[in-house]
């Protein structure tokens, strides 16, 4: 009898140990500070489905984004240093005008209040490019917002591909349209420092490169091209405009 109670504590204790050992596993996405539960926290339900933080982080930078990059694309406008600058703001007003009717829009249907005012930091940009003269106000310009908007590229990118929104997926699509239109712009002007560029981003990276060893001199083999194999009939064509064009036409915003 006492073997027999000994056995069976034995094996109580090897289920309990298992199952204290198991339960933190399965209960880890519900667990506070875990990505899953951050994301459940954050989220409201919509007709449109569920809206996040991220959601919402979107379309305050896009009205932010046009709070200070259009009067920047207006003073650009009315100053006309250069043509190409003349072009870049006048792209920047269209743009913007265009993606902060699509934002209210969207946050109105939504339910988010939106700033009415740039950041500090957007009106000291401003603030530079109004006190600036010349050579030096051009290389602001086009360094200040290009910049600007490479940061917006990523954020642009991450919420297109995780949003379950389908208003915040649409401007997601629509805003990286209109930067990347901006951003081809600014860099036709000839005054973008990309090595400064690079290194800024260089700094905030956490992770070392990756990808092929550096050329060493001789040229690598070069690769088949890829296609389809056998007789594959196809109706679609290529989406990316030829260089230096972006298409910007889309269709009005439902109000």
């Amino acid at each position: 009898m006492r073997r027999i109670n000994g056995t069976a504590l034995i094996i109580a204790a090897l289920v309990v140990t298992l199952g204290a050992l198991a339960f933190p596993m399965w209960s880890y996405a519900d667990r506070s500070g875990t990505g899953p539960a951050n994301l459940a926290a954050g989220s409201v339900a919509t007709q449109w489905g569920p809206l996040s933080a991220a959601d919402r982080d979107l379309l305050v930078k896009v009205r932010l984004a046009g709070l200070w990059e259009l009067p920047a694309g207006q003073q650009a406008v009315e100053r006309a240093p250069t043509e190409a600058i003349k072009e870049a703001g006048d792209h920047l007003i269209v743009g913007h005008t265009d993606l902060d009717k699509r934002a209210r829009s969207v946050a109105a249907q939504l339910g988010v209040e939106l700033p009415n005012q740039p950041t500090a930091q957007q009106q000291g940009w401003l603030q530079e490019l109004t006190e600036a003269e010349g050579m030096e106000y051009q290389r602001k310009f086009a360094n200040l917002l290009r910049v600007a908007h490479g940061k917006v590229f990523s954020v642009i990118a991450q919420v297109r591909d995780s949003t379950r929104n389908t208003l915040i997926r649409q401007l997601a699509s629509d805003s990286n349209q209109t930067v990347l239109d901006h951003i081809t712009m600014l860099e036709a002007t000839g005054l973008v420092d990309f090595d400064d560029i690079a290194n800024g981003g260089a700094a905030t990276a956490t992770a070392s490169p990756t990808g092929p060893p550096p050329p060493n001199g001789t040229a690598p083999p070069e690769p088949p091209p890829a296609g389809p194999t056998g007789d594959v009939s196809t109706t679609s064509r290529p989406s990316p405009a030829p260089p230096g064009e972006v298409n910007t036409n889309r269709p009005e915003p439902q109000m």
